[in-house]
């Protein structure tokens, strides 16, 4: 009995710890994880949907056009994976402690990393994966292998339209041709009959099961990318409201959860703790602040 009650704990110990060596760690694991499933939604899109669309003469632009979005992609994720997020360190910190003001409740002027040993600026976090600050830190993607943060910010946003684009155009060039097919069969007008013998007109059920049982692969991958495009999307829209709004994810994280956090060394403890997001500049100047950061603009001056 009390082995049965030994081998549950030892084998959540060995789960967390996997999972946090999984998520915790520099690993290439998810980047070719992400090639991998590229290759194989383009494999198939290439060897069965391109080559159907080419023989019932789709345009040659609208084919081509997956493929245009993947080269871009492609860069912008080379990009986003080798680019300096914005590393904190000892030469650079007071300079980039002048970049952005302490607003006293997310950021207070005087912490010092304990791992970095500098004094960390304001917007910025310890990435414990990469093992070192980052300014103006969102969050560690996994995906890119890389930390998210003022250098590569506009990057990851390009990156993240990009993939969410080519998702949606695969799954529309691949929906243009089914319903091609469907309307080329003529099976929007047939009939069949049901268990009991009377005959129904066709509906979706039908239509898709038709539809599977001729081009099996296409419909899978059809339903996989549109669920794709539909994550990707609301991803994406979260990071617009972001950038738009001068937030990083980190900043956006805490700032829920504030309530319970105690209050700063310089506010009375008598009066409530209000946040209050005072890095936006309007909605022009926060989405060029993500392209071409403060910190940069400084260095080009000098």
């Amino acid at each position: 009995q009390v082995l049965s009650l030994l081998i549950p704990s030892q084998l959540q110990r060995a789960t967390h710890r996997a999972l946090h060596r999984l998520f915790h760690t520099r690993s290439c694991l998810f980047v070719v994880l992400h090639v991998a499933l590229q290759a194989a939604v383009f494999g198939e899109y290439t060897w069965e949907v391109l080559v159907y669309c080419w023989e019932l003469q789709f345009h040659l632009l609208l084919l081509l056009l997956p493929y245009l979005l993947l080269a871009g992609n492609l860069g912008c994720f080379l990009l986003c994976s080798r680019a300096n997020p914005g590393a904190v360190t000892k030469s650079n910190a007071a300079s980039l402690a002048k970049v952005y003001a302490y607003d006293g409740v997310l950021f207070q002027r005087g912490l010092v990393c304990p791992t970095c040993a500098v004094e960390k600026p304001a917007r910025s976090k310890h990435c414990s994966v990469c093992r070192t600050c980052v300014h103006r830190f969102d969050h560690h993607c996994v995906w890119v292998n890389n930390c998210i943060g003022a250098r590569n910010a506009g990057v990851f946003l390009l990156y993240l339209l990009s993939l969410t684009a080519t998702a949606g155009a695969v799954a529309a060039v691949t929906a243009a041709f089914l319903t091609r097919v469907l309307l080329l069969s003529n099976v929007l007008h047939g009939t069949y009959l049901d268990a009991q013998g009377q005959e129904q007109p066709v509906g979706i059920a039908f239509l898709v099961q038709h539809l599977f049982l001729n081009f099996p692969r296409i419909v899978f991958m059809l339903g996989f990318v549109i669920l794709l495009t539909l994550v990707l999307g609301g991803y994406c829209s979260f990071s617009l409201y972001l950038a738009l709004t001068n937030q990083t994810t980190n900043e956006w994280c805490k700032s829920r959860r504030f309530g319970g956090s105690p209050h700063p060394p310089s506010q009375p403890h008598d009066r409530p703790l209000i946040y209050k997001n005072i890095y936006s500049k309007g909605i022009w100047r926060n989405l060029k602040e993500i392209f071409n950061p403060p910190a940069v603009l400084g260095r080009k001056k000098k």
